[in-house]
Order: C-alpha cells, then structure tokens, then sequence
C-alpha cells in the first residue's frame, strides 16, 4: 500500500492525461460527423464504417480508463482518510467518473448495434462526458466567478475536441475516401469547424488564464503559470500548422484527383502535439492555481539568480557526500521505534533539504548529459552539411547517455545505492527516469540502423521522432516533491524548456521523413531538429540548483 501511495501522484495525472485526451476523440469524432459530414451525401460508407470503429474503441478506452481511475481513487481514499466504502463512493469524482464511464459505453453500444449514420442524438452523451470533466475541474472549486469559470473551461474543452479531437476522422476520411469531390467537401467543412474552434479556444484559454495566473509575474514565477506557458507556446506550434492547413486547403491543387498528403503530414502532427497540450492541461490539475500563492512566487531577479551562465559543473562529488536517502532513514527510524509524525501528500515521499553533495551530483550529471547532448546536435548538424559522412554514427552516443543516466540519476537506488533494484521503482521520480533509459536506448539502436541504412523500413526510421516527441511529453510531467514551491519552479524552468525542444526536435523530424520528397518545408525541417538538440545541450550544460 506504501508503494501505491508513493507512486500514485504520477499515476493519477497519467489517469487524468488519459481521460482527456480519449474524452476529445470520442466527442471529437461524434461532432465531426453532425457537423462536418451534415450532408447526407458526405456520409459514404467509406468515411462512416472506418470513423465509426474508432469511435467505438476511444469510447471504450475511456469508459475502462474512468472505471480504473475510480477504483483506485477510491482506494487511495479509504486507505490514507481511513473511510468507509460508502463515505468514500459518495465523492464527487466518483459520480463524474460513473456519468462518464456510461455515456462513452451508450456511444459505443449505439455506434456498433443501433442506427449509425452520424446520429444527432449522440451529442447528448458526449456532453454529459464533457458535463463530468466540469465537475471535477478547477472551476467548480472555485468560490468566486464559478459559472463564469466552468462555463469558460466547458467552451476550452470542447473547442479543444472539435479541433483536435475532430482532426484524426478528417485523415480517416481523406484517407479511405476515393472521391476525391467529396474529400475536398469534407475538408473545407473541417476547415470552417476548426476555425472557430480555435477562436473558442483562445478565447476560453484567456479568460482561464486571467482567473488562474492573474498577473505576468505569476506567468514565469510560479509552476502553473510556467506550464501555461509551455501550453501557449505549443498552441503556438498548433496555429502555425494548422495556419499551414488552411494554406493547403484553399490553394488551387494541381491534381485534383490526388490525395492532399502534406495536409495529412501536417495533420499527424498537429494530432500529436495537441494531445500534448493535453498532457500539460492534466499536469495542471495537480498544482495550484498561481493566483492562490500570494508571496510564494519567484522574482525574475531569482530566476536570473538561479540560471545565470556559469561554468558547468564537470568534476563529481564523491558518493558519500550524498544525503541519506528517505527509505533507508525510515527503516533506521523503524528499526530504532522512532515514531515520526509528518503530513503524508500521496505520490510525494516526505522530503529533505538537499545537502551540498545532493546540489553538486546533481549538477554534475545535468552538466555532463548537456555535454553528451550537444556532441549529438553538433555530429548530427554535421552530418547534414554532407562534407562529414563519418559523423552518421551519431546516433550511437545516445547510447552513452542512457549508461549514464542509468547509472547516475538515482544514486540511492541499486547499483549505486542502498535500494533493490524493483524496489526503486516505487519512486515517481525514478520510475520516470527508468522510462527515459528505455526511450533513449531505443531510438540510439533504431536511428543508427536508419541513418546507416541498415534498416529500410518506415516505421523503423519514425522510432527516433516518435521517442523524442514522447520523451518530450513525458518530461510535462515530471514532478518533484513539494516541500518547497520555490525550488519545485526553479527546476520546472529547465524542464519545460528541454521539453518543449524535445518535442520540437521529434515532430520536425517527423514531417522530415513523412512529407512528399517535392515539398519545400522537407529541407528546413531537416535543419530543426539538430538545432534542437544543440540548444538542448546548452540549457543542461547551464543547468544548476543554486
């Protein structure tokens, strides 16, 4: 039970990742077809019987994805407040939870066994998903402006599943769909759909975003005005491609008959970063709205305190300089029948100060990972200029990084420290570390067999963009103890950028090796991601917690 509680503060915000993004898709797919395909004439059977089947399983996944969170909600609850089982099922998540998990099933059964051809009277389910999303959200706790507020996120929700929930259905359709008038109609209609989607969404965004932040210090100075950032620049991202789309779409083709593939490519894309955007939404749900911290922000003068440039930290400190870890002061207080009263917050493990060893092997291995990483951006540049053949193995260094992430990043934990190896994995923290070894392992092997064309396959060569992205969206999530807000937005500010690079390095990549070998956007993005790496070799190198 110990080690659910440790890791359940991850868990829960994987679980709440999960929900929003199969809640989008579900309601995204049912507004595509009332909206987008109201023409009786655009509901072919092409463009219905593939849409219709992945309706089905994004309702199911999020109905299971609901019933799991519940349950171990639930659990947590009656394990650390000691309640019943009917205090604990009388939660408000828990009849959001029930409202949702049964609407996604009434969508699935209907899609597969009543009269399907894009049913108006599926919205009614979709909003009483979208209505249990509210009720578990930051508005609805609220005390001022309540309506406002849930009406606000009730409008960013559901722009966000028009736009990029209705997004995948469009590729289905132009995908499967052989004719091509009515692929150009139903694009054009996705077109005007997504349009005001947007519009609805930044208007929603900002009003949220002057309720929760409150002021431009809060912005940067607290860790949830620092995730709305990174939320506004991937929305960025979002516009700019979706400014791309729209580009396509009202240009003249040159064959009308052929498939719009850059519009796909961009689309991919788009789907992957908006999901994205999700996975930082959920994050917010586990910190507190920066209007609510008063004086326990950070000032732009501490910031440039803390991040100043400086001389890496290259030399390591010995290993005995290093604080004692958490467990094994717990087992000598255990061992030793020390009682030890302290306020438990589930997924976060009573902290200590770090100590100056802590600072320095922690420094030392952010400086030297920015070291490995700026090798493989420069090597990687290199090799594009063409004049340095040799520099294609690059890929292999990845390699080093993950032996020494692996080594480094947890030195309490096996086989440095005094934690088994399974036994580490109760830590959030070093779960996520664990997750990152594996995905730098992975797209080090695949990408040096791409780039040495020892594999030829596509799917193959989209494993290295495919990781960086994801390893990008993984690092949203990230979180430190809570003991102090101060220090747990200090070190947000070297995450979000790395981030952000990461999943700028994976995406460009990506459209680099999807987008039609006639298409101009192919040699700039070619640059992009090199350039990411680069950068991100520069903010590890400049990274330090004092």
């Amino acid at each position: 039970m110990v080690n659910l509680l440790n890791i359940f503060g991850y868990l829960s915000v994987l679980l709440r990742a999960a929900t929003l993004c199969f809640q989008t898709l579900t309601i995204g797919g049912i507004v595509f077809f009332v909206v987008v395909t109201r023409a009786p004439q655009l509901r072919t059977h092409a463009i219905l019987d593939h849409c219709r089947r992945w309706i089905v399983w994004f309702a199911i996944a999020l109905a299971a994805t609901q019933v799991f969170y519940v349950m171990s909600n639930t659990l947590i609850l009656m394990q650390s407040a000691e309640m019943s089982f009917r205090e604990a099922v009388g939660a408000n998540f828990v009849l959001a939870g029930a409202l949702a998990a049964v609407s996604a099933l009434v969508i699935a059964a209907v899609c597969v066994f009543g009269q399907w051809r894009g049913n108006p009277a599926l919205l009614l389910p979709a909003l009483v998903i979208l209505s249990s999303a509210l009720m578990t959200s930051h508005s609805v706790a609220r005390m001022d402006h309540r309506v406002l507020l849930t009406v606000l996120t009730g409008v960013h929700q559901l722009a966000t599943a028009t736009w990029i929930g209705g997004l995948p259905y469009l590729l289905i359709a132009l995908k499967y769909e052989n004719d091509p008038v009515i692929r150009l109609r139903v694009t054009a209609n996705y077109s005007q759909l997504a349009f005001v989607s947007v519009l609805c969404l930044f208007a929603g965004g900002f009003g949220l975003s002057l309720a929760y932040v409150g002021s431009w210090s809060a912005l940067y100075g607290t860790t949830y005005g620092a995730m709305v950032s990174a939320k506004i620049i991937m929305f960025g991202f979002l516009f700019l491609l979706g400014a791309l789309n729209y580009k396509i779409v009202h240009a003249v083709p040159a064959d009308p008959s052929a498939r719009p593939t850059s519009l796909m490519r961009f689309g991919e894309v788009e789907i992957g970063i908006g999901l994205t955007v999700i996975l930082a939404a959920a994050s917010l749900t586990s910190q507190p709205p920066a209007i609510d911290l008063g004086a326990d922000k950070v000032s732009a003068a501490q910031i440039w305190q803390r991040y100043a440039p400086r001389i890496p930290r290259l030399e390591s400190p010995p290993l005995s300089s290093l604080s004692e870890s958490t467990e094994e002061r717990a087992k000598r207080d255990a061992a030793a029948g020390v009682v030890v009263v302290a306020s438990f917050v589930p997924g976060q493990a009573a902290g200590h100060p770090p100590s100056d060893g802590d600072i320095a092997w922690s420094e030392y291995n952010h400086n030297w990972a920015g070291v490995i990483v700026l090798a493989i951006g420069l090597l990687s540049f290199l090799y594009r200029t063409g004049y340095a053949s040799w520099a294609r193995h690059w890929p292999l260094v990845f390699l080093g990084l993950a032996v020494f992430l692996f080594l480094r990043s947890d030195p309490e934990n096996w086989p440095l420290g005094p934690n088994g190896f399974w036994e580490s994995f109760a830590s959030p923290d070093v779960l996520q570390h664990r997750v990152i070894v594996l995905l730098v392992t992975a797209f080090a092997i695949f990408e040096w067999s791409v780039v040495t064309q020892r594999i030829h396959s596509q799917a193959a060569a989209l494993v290295f963009p495919g990781v960086c992205a994801l390893g990008g969206a993984i690092l949203l999530t990230h979180s430190h103890a809570l003991g102090n807000v101060r220090d747990e937005l200090l070190i947000e500010l070297s995450h979000i950028p790395l981030a952000i690079l990461g999943i700028a390095a994976g995406w460009s990549r990506w459209l680099e090796l999807r987008l039609p070998q006639g298409d101009p956007a192919r040699r700039v993005l070619s640059w992009v991601w090199p350039v990411c790496f680069i950068l991100v070799g520069m903010v590890l190198l400049n990274y330090h917690e004092a």
